[in-house]
């Protein structure tokens, strides 16, 4: 096949159209190009429900073991149970998913051992343009002795290990209705919730990488539907869904309405703070809500502000030591779990937090959501750089209101902000705004909007 590497390599992982971007014979020189640049003797690999992955991920394992690398295929796994390996054993990693995207996608995650993040600034253009050199030849004879391809079971360590780091022993009994959209939450939440007082209603656990019943992304509202009618119908105490890896949840009370991933930062850093005597770092990023720095600092924690992306996250986590991180896409960061995203562990405060207190969810986090936000807009432009200058041009100079660019532009003002971002890989400007009330944020919302699609 002829490749596209540029529409194949994305900014933090491999993602396009299987066979008609990618195929096992490319998948195989990914995996002697990922020896090559990250130097590992071992590697750990995993694999979602897509029918794709597991030719997929077999073939990159070749291509590891034929460069005398030792591979442990742990099979089946969500993309945080494969970071759980990364970390746990100490090895580099590869994860095959395309996590939300539909069936016909897969895709490749890549970390160094201890789960560090194999990026565009941190191997991946490498591991890219080798791949390139290869693509005619075929990647170079090695002279090492093959290494073997071994196979190893992690579910019930990485549940233990969860377990370990939040206690759900003695809370009250909840019930909970799980939407894992046929992705691998169907296979990771029995065995993680097992043993705990917990009443689970599970739905669409069926691992089928076709998505019969809906694509695997909580964000989108239309994907949360059947979740918020079954919590009602069953009297839930709350709904939890995952995307197709698991490595995001997404929250809804017990009324089955939206709980915003802002107000669940805010409530896993106020928990993870109290586990550390109420000092550490919290990331957030730019766009979640105010509400995050400020219960941040109302429990002792010091804040810090960062551009969009896990691979920000994951480097600010590294660089100053943070205890937790979160942003507004429902992915949370651990510092007890190699400073990678799990959304299982997000899931496990929340019932913790829930079930260690009589009210009800929405009562719980009503202190956490403080603020009326607009969600992310995407509008499709022509000229993104034109667009974000004509918005700079309204704002800038005016009276109480700051701009920074650390990431697109943020405006700023007493009772409000906004933030406009391009899109890396569409034409499309992304608007998020917020403010101390609804008319307010509609107002900006709306005066935003007329700029960018002018």
């Amino acid at each position: 096949m002829t490749a596209d590497l540029s529409q194949l390599v994305k900014a933090y992982d491999v993602r396009g159209v299987v066979p008609d971007q990618w195929d096992e014979t490319l998948a195989e020189l990914f995996g002697a190009a990922f020896v090559q640049v990250t130097g590992a003797d071992a590697i750990v690999t995993g694999h979602d429900m897509r029918p794709s992955s597991p030719g997929l991920s077999r073939a990159f394992a070749r291509g590891a073991a034929a460069r005398g690398v030792d591979v442990t295929e742990i099979g089946l796994c969500s993309t945080d149970q494969l970071y759980y390996a990364s970390g746990a054993f100490g090895l580099a990693g590869a994860m095959f998913t395309a996590s939300h995207n539909p069936a016909q996608y897969n895709g490749i995650k890549m970390c160094r051992p201890g789960a560090a993040p194999v990026g565009q600034d941190t191997g991946l253009s490498e591991i890219r343009e080798l791949v390139e050199s290869w693509i005619d030849s075929g990647a170079p004879t090695s002279d090492a002795t093959p290494g073997t391809i071994t196979q190893r079971d992690t579910l019930e360590d990485y549940s233990a290990h969860l377990r370990g780091l939040v206690d759900l022993t003695s809370i009250r009994p909840l019930k909970v209705v799980v939407d894992a959209g046929n992705g691998m939450g169907g296979h990771t939440v029995p065995t993680v919730f097992a043993g705990l007082p917990l009443t689970l209603v599970p739905m669409y656990f069926e691992l089928d990488g076709t998505f019969p019943n809906h694509e695997a992304n909580p964000l989108d509202p239309a994907n949360i539907v059947d979740l918020q009618k079954r919590v009602r119908e069953e009297g839930a105490d709350l709904g939890i869904a995952f995307d197709g890896d698991a490595d995001r949840c997404f929250v809804v009370d017990e009324r089955g309405e939206p709980v915003s991933p802002s107000a669940i930062t805010a409530l896993v850093a106020a928990r993870e703070l109290a586990r550390n005597g109420g000092k550490g770092t919290v990331i957030h990023n730019l766009i979640t809500s105010w509400s995050v720095p400020e219960v941040v600092r109302e429990n002792g924690g010091t804040p810090v502000r960062t551009r969009v992306g896990h691979s920000f996250i994951k480097a600010e986590m590294a660089t100053s030591g943070a205890i937790f991180g979160g942003e507004h896409s429902a992915h949370y960061y651990f510092k007890d779990f190699w400073n990678a995203d799990t959304g299982m562990l997000a899931a496990l405060h929340v019932l913790a937090a829930l079930g260690g207190q009589e009210g009800t969810l929405s009562a719980l986090v009503a202190q956490y959501d403080r603020y009326a936000g607009s969600g992310e807009i995407n509008s499709t432009v022509d000229d993104q750089a034109g667009r974000l200058a004509a918005i700079k041009a309204a704002y800038e100079g005016r009276e109480d209101i700051t701009l920074d660019e650390l990431d697109g532009l943020t405006v700023t003002a007493t009772d409000w902000w906004f933030n406009v971002r391009p899109s890396n890989t569409e034409p499309l400007l992304r608007l998020n705004a917020e403010a101390r009330d609804e008319p307010t944020m509609v107002k900006v919302r709306d005066e935003a909007l007329a700029i960018i699609r002018g």
